[in-house]
């Protein structure tokens, strides 16, 4: 028995003035969050959708919980915003969005393993295919099931990750024109650099790609779908975007590169923030943190953020700032895995409780993805994933805006 539990005879005490919270009653929310606009969200997918004709079909890709934003919301948003087909990675992110009953077409994108196969047909999904052998395997699947199954050839024009090399076209194209059973749904391939000012790589790779559906036709093969474009590819190639254009993260409202074309009026969906949860006064000669990188040179005011490295935010030291009442707040110290400090001395109406902005805006000021990609020596696709689910999702524009206190997705 503990030592509360002997003081007060074997049962917790309550404290006078306080409420004990039921079983049933939810925890506070952690006073630091993932801010997710739905309203940007919809926004950004009707302007993308107005850049192309009816003709060609648009596939949002919201793999990794939609960039960290949240499938099954992302999902719901875009499906009603002009989106006609879905893609994700993982066979248990398509069988995430199945069960919130997403009937949408789910496309699996990279290779499947045979394991997963049989586990397609029943949730209708359609996998990408990049290999003879497993082509052979999908379509003895569909000869069980007495029914065509559908498939996307996947294509590798120079990415050299996944698919059917454009080298040996003709003779992979030979061994699956033998094949029976399967609907040849789609073919696609992958831009390996669709967003810098030089496309001289990626008009080859469409050249590749249009001989190779060439030699598909010729053979009998004749995919209903050709998609070959992602986000730099729709912005900077519209000769490229056949069939249906896939979208990740320009529909977030943040480009694959600054020399890309830009859209007027996307706007950034993600934002990260939190509260200041203390205040510490500094004299002359005092330090902050982990391994005192930060000494004093004269009295300061430094705030506390609760939120670190161990929820994604770059470690660095000495470097970045915050959002805090409208002004930029330096951090100081190292970052640690849950609380990163600031210098409020310049800030006077900054104080406990104040909100923090980490990524986003704040009055007249922003701190966008490339910034915070900068601190973290990566990509803008990395910091967006990079949020961990113990911050809470808060979902505007929508009346279930909701974020559970465990932090983890709805």
């Amino acid at each position: 028995m503990s030592t509360l539990e002997q003081e007060s005879g074997g049962a917790w005490p309550t404290t006078a003035g306080f409420d004990v919270p039921s079983e049933t009653r939810a925890l506070p929310l952690r006073p630091a969050w993932v801010e997710v606009d739905l309203n940007a969200l919809a926004s950004n997918f009707q302007i993308i959708r107005q850049e192309l004709p009816r003709s060609v079909r648009l596939l949002y890709v919201l793999k990794d919980e939609a960039y960290g934003q949240g499938a099954i919301q992302a999902a719901q948003v875009a499906l009603a915003n002009g989106v006609d087909h879905l893609a994700v990675y993982t066979l248990e992110e398509a069988i995430k969005l199945r069960e919130s009953g997403i009937a949408a077409p789910i496309l699996l994108l990279g290779e499947r393993t045979p394991e997963e196969l049989p586990w397609l047909p029943a949730r209708d999904l359609t996998p990408c295919i990049g290999s003879v052998a497993l082509a052979q395997q999908w379509d003895a699947c569909a000869q069980r099931l007495g029914r065509p199954l559908p498939v996307h050839l996947k294509i590798n024009t120079g990415m050299n990750r996944f698919g059917f090399s454009w080298r040996d076209a003709a003779q992979w194209i030979t061994a699956l024109a033998r094949l029976r059973h399967l609907e040849w749904a789609g073919v696609l391939s992958h831009f390996a650099q669709s967003d810098e000012l030089d496309k001289t790589f990626a008009r080859l790779q469409i050249d590749r790609f249009q001989g190779v559906v060439s030699g598909l036709e010729a053979n009998g093969i004749r995919p209903k779908t050709r998609h070959l474009c992602n986000s730099g590819g729709f912005l900077d190639l519209p000769g490229a975007h056949f069939d249906m254009v896939r979208i990740g993260l320009l529909a977030h409202g943040v480009y694959p590169s600054q020399v890309c074309r830009q859209l007027n009026g996307l706007t950034p969906v993600l934002s990260v923030k939190a509260r200041i949860s203390a205040v510490q006064h500094l004299e002359m000669g005092d330090s902050v943190g982990y391994g005192m990188r930060f000494v004093a040179e004269e009295r300061r005011r430094i705030g506390v953020i609760p939120l670190g490295y161990g929820d994604g935010f770059p470690r660095v030291r000495n470097e970045g700032h915050v959002l805090v009442s409208g002004c930029r707040a330096p951090l100081v110290g190292g970052v640690a895995m849950d609380a990163l400090m600031v210098d409020l001395t310049g800030i006077p109406t900054a104080d406990v409780g104040s909100e923090a902005v980490l990524l986003g805006r704040q009055g007249q000021l922003e701190i966008c993805v490339h910034d915070v990609a900068r601190l973290k020596k990566s990509v803008s696709y990395d910091v967006l994933v990079g949020w961990r689910s113990r911050l809470p999702r808060v979902y505007l524009g929508t009346e279930t805006a909701r974020a559970t206190a465990s932090g983890r997705f709805q």
